[in-house]
């Protein structure tokens, strides 16, 4: 993993993500030169169209974001990768040809983007079919040595078995914990060197996964091999950095307090969100408004009841505030008191259920954004129904509450509409996460891949 302002970033997606770029400049560069040789002009000078060469680069790049495509299954599926491919380059297109229609200029030739976006597909899907074997091997991946053989040892394990690991774990020590469950481990005491055993594996990286480490650390064989440049990580740190989420069963607050993080209170980062919020949100309103007016007018004639409706949820600090949607549900839907979201649940009324999918519905939330009650990005507001029961049953749900609510979050992209207690704590390990590691690059990287959940909106309810 590379850190990049403060989140972290595969390798292997990073270094894809590179070469993509320098391929997106080529391809559009070799459209420049096809078109102007079948028109029989000249080409002006690198330096004079390198503007709209990096224009178009970067508009792909951004759009390849947006729609997944480095996602999980980035280096490992070509279908997925296809399919992502083909909707983020049309996507790109089509806007670079709007913007050249709205502003005429020579910025932008239309000719030139329809063979920009062919050799662009066929460019990048190249790069997929050979990165993807050279990436994909267990070669290029961190090597892992786990330091303990019990339960969070296997759950390494788990992970380092997904396909869009970035490490492959090189060998287990037990160090003589009760309820040791790895199969083929190598016992501490038949190790007589621990730093030697290290290098003999060529392990970049060594983990503590200790399920009690009250006088279990070997506090000497982690300094020397700290010393010899090898990364020792403990666990909870390595699971939030591989999974993009801080975990719950292991966490306690000494973790919470001293590891790095929690900083969104930096007086910069929360000028630069309010700004953005106040900004993008008069904007959209604006743009919205017709959008919001048809809805309101179909969701009237759809079923009775009033086109909004409003309701109190926890904001900031747990301060109450109130927030308008579009109706999707029956008046009476609450008539026994309010209830978890169902699959398939039968109190959303048909227009309801479109606009749910499309999350229409959450367009009058842009209002909470520009008063100030709501962000963009945060963790989703919560009834307090539901804040006051899941904070008997989940540690930490609190401090999900130090930030400002948004509409959109690290918890909705990552994990699929939750109506349990469960889902509720798995959600809330992404809220944490976004808590701890929030940066405005964070947030920029969260709303564009807002854009593949509505594009796939398998996790609506």
């Amino acid at each position: 993993m590379v850190r990049l302002f403060k989140h972290y970033v595969p390798r292997a997606v990073l270094f894809l993500g590179v070469v993509d770029f320098v391929l997106l400049l080529a391809a559009n560069d070799i459209a420049w030169q096809v078109r102007a040789s079948q028109i029989g002009i000249d080409l002006s000078p690198m330096l004079d169209r390198v503007g709209a060469i990096s224009a178009f680069a970067v508009v792909v790049m951004l759009a390849m974001v947006s729609v997944g495509v480095y996602g999980p299954d980035a280096l490992r599926s070509l279908r997925y990768a296809a399919a992502r491919l083909l909707i983020a380059v049309s996507l790109a297109v089509l806007s670079l040809a709007f913007i050249d229609f709205i502003i005429p200029s020579e910025t932008f030739w239309r000719s030139t983007l329809l063979y920009a976006m062919g050799i662009t597909i066929i460019l990048l899907m190249i790069n997929r079919l050979i990165l993807g074997k050279i990436l994909g091997n267990s070669a290029f991946r961190r090597r892992v040595l786990v330091l303990g053989a019990g339960a969070r040892a296997e759950r390494l394990n788990a992970i380092a078995k997904r396909l869009e690991s970035g490490f492959v774990i090189v060998g287990f020590v037990g160090m003589g914990e009760e309820g040791e469950v790895i199969a083929g481990k190598r016992n501490r005491a038949d190790i007589p060197d621990l730093s030697a055993y290290v290098r003999e594996l060529e392990a970049s990286e060594v983990v503590l996964a200790l399920q009690e480490r009250r006088n279990a650390l070997p506090l000497q064989d982690l300094l020397r091999i700290k010393t010899e440049g090898v990364y020792v990580t403990e666990f909870s740190s390595f699971v939030e950095r591989e999974t993009g989420r801080v975990d719950l069963e292991t966490v306690n607050p000494s973790w919470l307090i001293f590891s790095d993080g929690f900083s969104s209170g930096h007086r910069l980062s929360k000028a630069i969100k309010r700004v953005f919020d106040i900004v993008v949100s008069s904007v959209l309103l604006l743009l919205t408004f017709p959008i919001i007016l048809l809805f309101a007018v179909l969701v009237k004639i759809d079923s009775k009841g009033p086109a909004f409706y409003r309701q109190q949820r926890v904001g900031l600090y747990g301060q109450p505030f109130d927030v308008i949607k579009l109706r999707s549900m029956r008046i009476d839907a609450e008539r026994d008191g309010a209830k978890w979201a169902e699959k398939n649940d039968p109190r959303v009324t048909r227009i309801g259920r479109f606009i749910r999918m499309v999350r229409i519905d959450e367009l009058p939330q842009t209002w909470s954004v520009l008063k100030g009650d709501m962000s963009f990005v945060g963790p989703r507001p919560e009834r307090r129904q539901f804040v006051d029961e899941l904070e008997l049953h989940l540690r930490y749900y609190a401090e999900r509450h130090m930030v400002k609510p948004g509409i959109t979050g690290w918890a909705q992209i990552n994990y699929p509409y939750g109506a349990s207690i469960e889902d509720a704590r798995q959600k809330l390990e992404y809220d944490l996460y976004y808590a701890k590691n929030y940066t405005p690059f964070l947030d920029l990287l969260i709303i564009l891949q807002t854009l593949r959940v509505i594009l796939w909106p398998e996790g609506a309810r």
